[in-house]
């Protein structure tokens, strides 16, 4: 049976991928920092006899594991770096590891894990075939700012693929066709003049009078935008005392949309509006451009096929202590759980992990990843596996504590297996790729990817190694 041979080598490394998972868990990294994360996936990939890139495209926690030869290249798109702020333990209520400490609460441990077991599968099932395929593992740094896969594919890291798997962690066992949104992240940095606010105010120029001024000129942009285009940011320096008139002052900004060529258009227009504050305040405005990603496009010719391999791909049955610990994580979210409920006809009758494969979706979401940009390279495809209780919300506790727990690590075991399997299928069945290129080649109507991060854009932290 086709994919027998790959399960039964993710099964065989399933104590030691478990150990990389809660490494990760108990010492997480945020973006541009996960010095031991990418070490300890170095050292598994080599040991597995994969040809390992440590420092891709000069960002030093960015990894690249190769084994196998010829056609097609099939890339496994792994992440490593955790959240600020979501420590906590593997409890069903809020208690942190580190008051104020970095977290799993994206799972990004069983992200990288799971992409590790598919590459471990398919090269063992290629092994014992003898045919051909190279499978390329990504230890991506910096998801969580949306930057890193963007600058490893500024620098060619991605260039060789003739298509890209990724896995995320979710609620639900499901591929969704929708895919989430472009983005464009900038700091806005204003300079003015001291003075004492008291004293002689008239001698002061308010950098954080520019910065209001931007965010009032930015709510009213929001009126004059298309409907999905989203705006968001935060005051990351209002000086330090209102006694003083403030000569630095600062903002942070995200704009998204479901098109990158849209996102560009507002962010051109919202620098504008930062020029204009500046101006009307006398100031200075440096902005501090930190990147941005593709929207996600997901390939409808993979997103069928992968469907139905994770209809029939086995899954490790839930226990009842694993489903009344999921039962005290959902009560905490309180209305969340309560609604959820109500939609389900009653306490008796509602989920508390999930536990079927739904139907291919196209409900998409309103969050960004630089998967896109990977998507945007070549054919790519994205799905879900339930790593965590049903009414868990996004980057939160309740996630952190799940991806320390067995339900993730149940999770991400059943992704390794679906990817491994499809990667033979669409190894077995070489129509897929041509297929799928084709609509590829239909959804980029002949333009070629453009890194969203500038040539001169250094990477962030770099100089710390």
């Amino acid at each position: 049976m086709l994919g027998k041979i790959a399960i039964e080598a993710i099964e065989k490394e399933r104590e030691a991928l478990d150990k990389i998972r809660l490494d990760m868990w108990h010492n997480p990294e945020v973006a541009f920092l996960e010095k031991n994360a990418a070490e300890w996936v170095a050292e598994y990939m080599e040991k597995q006899g994969f040809k390992v890139e440590r420092n891709v495209s000069g960002m030093p926690t960015a990894v690249k594991a190769t084994w196998g030869h010829g056609k097609p290249v099939i890339g496994l798109l792994g992440e490593l770096d955790a959240l600020p702020g979501m420590s906590q333990k593997v409890a069903t209520h809020r208690e942190a590891v580190v008051e104020g400490g970095a977290g799993q609460g994206c799972g990004h441990n069983l992200l990288c894990v799971a992409h590790m077991g598919a590459a471990i599968g398919l090269k063992a099932e290629l092994e014992a075939s003898g045919k051909e395929g190279t499978i390329v593992y990504y230890g991506c740094p910096a998801e969580e700012v949306l930057t890193g896969k963007g600058f490893m594919a500024r620098g060619g890291a991605f260039d060789e693929l003739d298509m890209s798997i990724a896995f995320h962690s979710g609620t639900t066992n499901e591929v969704d066709l929708k895919g989430g949104l472009a983005l464009n992240s900038a700091e806005f940095k204003f300079k003015g003049i001291t003075a004492h606010a008291g004293g002689d105010p008239y001698n002061g120029r308010s950098a954080l009078d520019a910065v209001e001024l931007m965010n009032v000129g930015a709510n009213y942009l929001r009126e004059h935008v298309k409907s999905d285009v989203r705006i968001h940011y935060i005051i990351t320096n209002g000086d330090m005392a209102p006694n003083i008139v403030p000569d630095k002052a600062s903002v942070w900004y995200y704009v998204r949309a479901p098109k990158r060529e849209d996102v560009v258009q507002v962010y051109d227009r919202l620098v504008k509006v930062a020029k204009g504050a500046a101006m009307m305040t006398e100031t200075e405005v440096e902005i501090d451009f930190k990147g941005g990603c593709y929207e996600s496009t997901m390939n409808h010719v993979f997103a069928d096929e992968l469907q139905k391999v994770m209809a029939k791909c086995p899954r490790d049955p839930w226990t009842e202590e694993e489903k009344a610990w999921a039962k005290e994580i959902n009560k905490t979210t309180g209305a969340i759980y309560e609604n959820y409920v109500a939609s389900q006809g009653g306490e008796d009758k509602a989920e508390q992990l999930h536990d079927h494969v739904y139907e291919l979706t196209s409900v998409g979401h309103f969050g960004s990843t630089d998967v896109g940009d990977v998507q945007h390279i070549c054919p790519g495809i994205s799905l879900t596996t339930a790593c965590y209780p049903i009414c868990a919300p996004g980057h939160s506790w309740q996630i952190t504590a799940s991806t320390g727990s067995s339900i993730g690590e149940k999770g991400s075991t059943f992704a390794a297996r679906v990817m491994a399997l499809f990667g033979l299928e669409v190894i077995e069945r070489p129509e897929i790729l041509e297929k799928a290129k084709v609509e590829f080649d239909q959804m980029m109507g002949g333009k070629k990817y453009e890194c969203p991060i500038p040539a001169d854009l250094p990477v962030p932290h770099a100089d710390e190694f």
